[in-house]
């Protein structure tokens, strides 16, 4: 077993540069691309939502396959894993370029462009990211360990966060584009480089339903679940809460998502220390808690509340911090204590993707039609609309991490404690 202090800054940059581009295009997909086809091409909300969520479903389904593909390319090689992630990174830079530039506007041939470089953008991007978890899965460790290395791979994805946050308003999109091209170069390079996993020599076929076999995956799974649910809803719907909730200018957007992710950056290194007096599953605990508080807070904002969401964005920033860093280092270890090391990392990080683009999926295609039906769309000032922007931004995602804060209590934290 490979042991912290053998695990150098070299190899955390190493293995960690390629979370930068990987993020850096998931804020742009996620955050910025509804806002944009609303307003830039009219989409309506509507149709909007059911293009990512057929999109974005499409993509979870696939995951499981990738997981099940990756783990045979590692019975074969790291090499053979790295050939995989150059391919996808190719079809990943373009599918991301040719979304943002359509070659038209024409409603219905736009709607249809978007869905097919949506699937095209979202599979290559599943392909390179379940690749680079499992990889990091398999270099094994203790909790501080598993938790330094997600910490590389999440902390550098949070810088990308934070460029990919910035350079669309500063240098615009096609420059965007250009760098985040250059960094999915560099890191995939970087990633050549990088310690090489051992494989299991008794390793052999897996099925790809085997980790739905193992209790703790199912009841590790099911908090992510709910928890991804929570944070990805507010994620859809920041743009709009800023342009008209608190009517704050277009200048001032990257200072609100720049403080976000900033602090989620510095404080890895905090809760990595409370990770190794607490543990994972109750410093995870902490963060949940946190932010439910921020959230209940921003109820309170309105027009021109600029300073004090920015607070809001710094706090939940910190509480984003565990939710990057902590559940995939549980999951490794959820991994490693079922005997799974080194033979079927690609299934359970298939699922776990899976799980993830649900989430997402879910809150653009119920969020977004949603708000339409009670009355909200992009630009609106009447009470009612703004009144259910704020249940939908604020409230939903409290409910939600509390769900999913009683479930990590009382499924994971006193479960252990009884055994």
């Amino acid at each position: 077993m490979t042991t912290t202090s053998h695990f150098s800054t070299r190899d955390g940059l190493a293995y960690g540069l390629l979370g930068l581009p990987l993020a850096f295009v998931a804020l742009p997909l996620y955050v910025i691309l509804p806002n944009h086809y609303a307003r830039e091409f009219g989409v309506p909300l509507a149709t909007l939502g059911a293009v990512l969520l057929g999109a974005r479903l499409f993509d979870a389904f696939i995951d499981p396959l990738i997981g099940r593909v990756t783990d045979r390319l590692f019975a074969r090689s790291p090499r053979a894993v790295l050939g995989f992630g150059a391919l996808a990174a190719v079809l990943l830079a373009a599918g991301f370029a040719l979304l943002f530039f359509p070659p038209t506007r024409e409603p219905g041939a736009l709607v249809l462009w978007a869905t097919l470089m949506l699937v095209l953008t979202y599979a290559a991007y599943s392909a390179l990211s379940v690749a680079h978890q499992s990889w990091g899965a398999m270099l094994g460790g203790d909790e501080a360990q598993r938790s330094r290395i997600v910490s590389w791979r999440e902390g550098l994805g949070l810088v990308g966060v934070l460029l990919a946050s910035v350079l669309p308003l500063a240098i615009g999109l096609p420059w965007t584009v250009a760098v985040f091209s250059a960094l999915l170069v560099l890191a995939w390079c970087a990633w050549t480089h990088a310690r090489a996993p051992q494989s299991r020599t008794d390793r052999h076929a897996t099925s790809l339903w085997l980790p739905f076999t193992r209790p703790a995956f199912r009841r590790l799974l099911a908090v992510f679940v709910l928890n991804g649910i929570a944070s990805a809803v507010p994620a859809t719907l920041v743009l709009f809460f800023v342009q008209d909730r608190l009517q704050a200018p277009r200048s001032i957007e990257p200072a609100f998502l720049g403080s976000y992710f900033l602090c989620a950056a510095l404080s890895i290194p905090l809760w990595l220390k409370v990770v190794g007096r607490f543990g994972l599953a109750r410093s995870w605990l902490a963060g949940m808690g946190l932010a439910i508080a921020v959230f209940v807070w921003a109820t309170q904002l309105g027009a021109g509340d600029v300073l004090p969401f920015i607070l809001v964005c710094a706090l939940s920033g910190v509480a984003l911090g565990t939710d990057l860093a902590l559940p995939s280092a549980m999951l490794a270890g959820v991994i490693a204590d079922a005997g799974d090391r080194g033979q079927a990392e690609g299934a359970y990080f298939g699922w776990w993707n899976f799980a993830t683009k649900l989430n997402l999926a879910l809150a653009a295609g119920l969020a977004l039609p949603l708000l339409g039906l009670f009355g909200y769309t992009p630009g609106a000032r009447g009470e009612e609309a703004l009144g259910a922007l704020v249940v939908a931004y604020c409230l939903l995602p409290c409910a939600l991490k509390l769900l999913a804060a009683l479930a990590l209590y009382f499924t994971i934290i006193r479960h252990k404690a009884s055994a």
